[in-house]
């Protein structure tokens, strides 16, 4: 191999035996054997951290803290679900054939999220839980746009674990190395061909659209969804390349595969949705709630924080205390009576 690629990692890091982590440290009483993937976990980080920074960036448009936990526990499951769905019909010959083990479409930890799916179930389940809590749909979109990224991030480091993914062969010193059997390797390359390490092309891409999207939004103040717009823009563009450059089997349309259609589908969306909110909504979003479920800050809000008073559409003008709810009109006619 070459003095600078990238070593796969083995099976032992890609699934660690809990059971017999601790009856080697003296806990023979341990009897049970208890998996962990290093893809689970990833995803389970990569979960955490797009939680925490979605509730610090909604709190800051003065939603109730932590109110994240409560859409999340619709968008997360329905995230899994649809982006299991999502690859497992678009790689139905990983798991429909003679004799194939249906089982295995439901082994997650084993490898196997779609992100466009994840994207479907995920907008649905937030959906859902935006109706239950009365938070604004665009303007949790907004607050979460960076952490998808974040959370994508987290995701492709667990493709480098399962060793799966992986691009088209490459000379160059950062290729990547893969153990042998593969399904995945054409027959007939040399055991020491490297390839193209396609989860951390997307990796890097995926950080630089959070320190993106973050830094947009810091100067812009962007909202109405307009923040979800480019963060599709950003995604779809280098998903569009990386999925090119994949050697993994996918389904294809009219000769292109399947994912880069979807990526360039996401590019579409993304515009819409930008091009649609700048036209829709002239102003400022009033509150992180919809009207009737505002929220009363308590301490560690700012007092001196305030909202243009709008209607759904964002045409208005009123400001509106962040803490007492009062608006300037109302504060005025106190003070004359």
């Amino acid at each position: 191999m070459h003095a600078l690629s990238i070593p796969s990692p083995s099976d032992e890091w890609r699934v660690f035996n809990v059971g017999q982590w601790l009856r080697d440290l003296g806990l023979s009483w341990f009897t049970f054997d208890v998996n962990v993937y290093a893809y689970a976990l990833c995803i389970l980080l990569g979960i955490v951290a797009a939680t925490v920074l979605t509730n610090h960036r909604l709190s800051k448009r003065g939603a109730e803290r932590w109110i994240t936990l409560d859409i999340a526990l619709f968008a997360v499951p329905l995230g899994i679900i649809g982006g299991r769905v999502y690859h497992v019909l678009t790689h139905p010959d990983d798991y429909f054939f003679e004799g194939a083990d249906l089982w295995a479409t439901l082994r997650i930890w084993e490898g196997g999220l779609a992100i466009f799916g994840a994207l479907i179930g995920g907008a649905i389940g937030v959906w859902i839980g935006c109706r239950v809590t009365g938070i604004r749909f665009w303007s949790f979109a907004d607050a979460l746009a960076p952490g998808l990224l974040l959370a994508q991030a987290f995701g492709r480091l667990g493709n480098w674990f399962n060793q799966e993914l992986f691009g088209l062969p490459t000379n160059l010193p950062w290729g990547l190395e893969i153990d042998r059997p593969n399904d995945a390797i054409p027959v007939g390359l040399p055991d020491a061909t490297l390839f193209h390490p396609t989860f951390l092309y997307e990796i890097v891409w995926n950080l630089a659209g959070v320190a993106v999207l973050l830094l947009l939004d810091a100067r812009l103040k962007v909202q109405w969804g307009k923040l979800l717009g480019a963060y599709l823009i950003w995604y779809g563009a280098g998903r569009s390349v990386f999925e090119s450059i994949r050697l993994d089997p996918s389904e294809l349309f009219l000769g292109v595969r399947v994912n880069v259609w979807a990526a360039w589908a996401a590019i579409v969306i993304g515009l819409v949705i930008i091009l649609v909110q700048h036209r829709r909504h002239t102003g400022v979003e009033p509150s992180p709630y919809v009207s009737g479920r505002e929220w009363s800050p308590q301490a560690g809000v700012d007092s001196d924080e305030v909202y243009t008073e709008t209607d759904d559409d964002g045409n208005g003008a009123d400001l509106v205390s962040a803490t007492t709810g009062t608006s300037a009109a109302t504060s005025e006619a106190t003070t004359r009576s």
